[in-house]
């Protein structure tokens, strides 16, 4: 797995990433004794089944022949009954493999996905619809779980039922390969252009269903937005054309399939296949019995057409889906994991060196950032709206990756650091609280799994939780939904504030993470705060005095630049830029 684009997980393999079916084939490879299982099962289950037709003429040519030999008719009808079982376990050992390969690659590419979506960075997020985002790690994860079986186990299977009329025919007469020579010939030209016509068709599916699921997800996601402008006809009306896009595409497939060529070269080939025969036969050149068995063979030409007017369709949507999951994974991002930095105990040192940042090299967000935060010392970065405030602070765990300039932490730059090692002391709560749908005790120790409930507990009371918490009937133990709708505002951020106190960071910053909390609760929320702050390094983005005022430096952004900076008495007599901030 390429280090910059993910987290590695050591015990996967490295993918071929150069083409999809290159990918694909590159998953599908490690798990060989399965595949070879299935290859040999494939074969035989043809080939045995290849046996019934000839033992059927042989039968018939020795009850034909006058006097039958019962014996050795008994002896054939043992001998299939015993080579149809043989087949059965070839046909079981077929099924097998292609099915355990199936389930394995896709959990392998659900891996892979997974964590190439979490090492990719926040730029990478902001511009991909979370709907498209899912509609790929579902639904085209899956399809390339039916690629396999029943697609290439059917394919694989009826291939060699094409086969077995090619090797068994020239038994009875040579002349007899003309038929299935000229219907293979002509169903693999048929075949290739089904599928050529076929690839952009299922592409157009599986593009139509992640627009379906992102416009389905966003409206979800802003369900009361919506529901406040009473804009349900409208989403629904904008919905319906999203599925009328979808259906369109599936019926067009439907149709294509419909109009499948190989089924009218079937048709031909067993009506000409059996006159060739009966003509041989009228010569006295071959048996009723060599018809018979010739006619049976020509038969199994029957599954690989009608296997494939299901199975290739199965094998398009999933390399429909396997491109474009293999399109998400290897979407450029500038985010390096340096698993191989810098790791060591913070001492909470930062400093902006003529720092400038920019969204997908778009207009600057924040020009010439310059200014050093000492170990211990607490921040405030304030400014009007869209200044950068919050763009300035997520440099620092590399939330984003700054465009020019370098941002230090204890002297190196944080591209220098360990990615998991930087992050895992920089702890950043903002105003947009997410709470997973889990327990309120497991929201607390998302970021230390294994902390105590004495832990939880504690870093609860620290942020002024511990009351609201106990008086829900099941305490910490309650299920909140998903975001944390079920709790207000100032629960939300208090949760988050003891979330960030049982993880003990070395750089903790609050960005405006207080501005729900009601005036009853502020006061201890202050306080709260301001005993985290000591000794951690702590920036906090706010507009309230009773925050701004014990800052040790004050930061005031205008338009991505510090306009000025200093402590509150100092920039009260320098900076009217702050000096208005403090009057509104």
């Amino acid at each position: 797995m390429q280090a910059f684009a993910e987290f590695r997980i050591p015990e996967h393999y490295t993918t071929d990433r150069r083409g999809t079916l290159r990918w694909i084939f590159s998953h599908a490879i490690r798990q060989w004794p399965l595949v070879l299982i299935a290859l040999v099962g494939a074969f035989g289950n043809a080939a045995l089944m290849a046996t019934l037709p000839i033992l059927t003429g042989d039968a018939f040519n020795l009850v034909l022949g006058g006097s039958p030999d019962m014996r050795r008719l008994g002896e054939i009808a043992l001998l299939m009954a015993g080579l149809q079982v043989i087949r059965g376990i070839m046909q079981l050992g077929r099924n097998y493999g292609f099915e355990f390969v199936a389930q394995k690659v896709e959990r392998e590419v659900r891996f892979e996905l997974y964590s190439s979506l979490l090492g990719k960075s926040m730029t990478f997020h902001n511009l991909q619809p979370v709907g498209d985002t899912m509609a790929r790690a579902t639904n085209d994860v899956r399809e390339v779980n039916y690629m396999f079986s029943p697609g290439v186990n059917v394919v694989v299977g009826s291939l060699n039922f094409l086969i077995m009329p090619l090797i068994f025919s020239a038994r009875y007469h040579p002349a007899l390969l003309l038929t299935p020579v000229v219907f293979t010939i002509l169903y693999g030209l048929a075949l290739w252009h089904y599928l050529k016509t076929l690839s952009p068709i299922t592409d157009e599916v599986r593009a139509s269903f992640g627009v379906l699921n992102t416009r389905l997800a966003e409206a979800l996601d802003g369900i009361e937005i919506v529901k406040g402008s009473a804009q349900e006809n409208a989403e629904v009306e904008r919905f319906g054309k999203n599925v009328v896009r979808y259906r369109d595409a599936s019926v067009r497939q439907g149709d294509l399939e419909a109009r499948f060529l190989p089924l009218l070269l079937l048709g031909i080939a067993m009506a000409g296949g059996l006159l060739h025969a009966l003509l041989l036969y009228r010569q006295e050149l071959i048996s009723v019995g060599d018809v018979v068995s010739y006619f049976g063979l020509l038969l199994m030409l029957g599954f690989p057409v009608f296997a494939s007017l299901f199975a290739y369709s199965r094998i398009a949507l999933g390399v429909a889906g396997g491109r474009r999951i293999l399109e998400l994974i290897n979407r450029e991002t500038d985010l390096d994991q340096n698993a191989s930095g810098h790791s060591a105990v913070m001492r909470g040192e930062v400093v902006f060196k003529n720092v400038a940042f920019s969204y997908d090299e778009g207009d600057p967000v924040l020009e010439k950032i310059n200014f050093t935060v000492k170990p211990g010392q607490t921040v405030a970065i304030v400014g009007q709206t869209g200044s950068g405030k919050t763009s300035l602070v997520r440099l620092i765990n590399r939330t984003y990756d700054i465009s020019a300039g370098q941002v230090l932490v204890d002297g190196l730059d944080v591209r220098e650091w360990n990615l998991d090692d930087l992050r895992r002391q920089i702890s950043i709560i903002e105003q947009d609280i997410f709470l997973f749908s889990q327990t309120i005790a497991q929201n607390i120790a998302f970021g230390k799994p294994d902390a105590t409930q004495e832990e939880i507990e504690q870093a609860a009371r620290n942020a002024q939780a511990h009351d609201f918490i106990e008086t829900f009937a099941e305490g910490y133990q309650t299920v909140i939904g998903e975001r944390g709708v079920t709790l207000s505002g100032g629960q939300r951020q208090r949760l988050a504030l003891a979330r960030a106190f049982l993880t003990n960071p070395h750089i903790l910053v609050l960005d405006d993470s207080t501005s729900a909390i009601d005036s009853a609760t502020e006061d201890k929320i202050q306080r709260a705060i301001y005993a985290a702050a000591q000794g951690r390094t702590t920036f906090i983005i706010t507009h309230r005095l009773s925050q701004i005022r014990w800052a040790d430096l004050i930061v005031v952004l205008r338009g991505g630049q510090i306009a000025a900076i200093g402590t509150h008495d100092e920039l009260l007599q320098t900076s009217e830029a702050y000096r208005r901030i403090f009057s509104e």
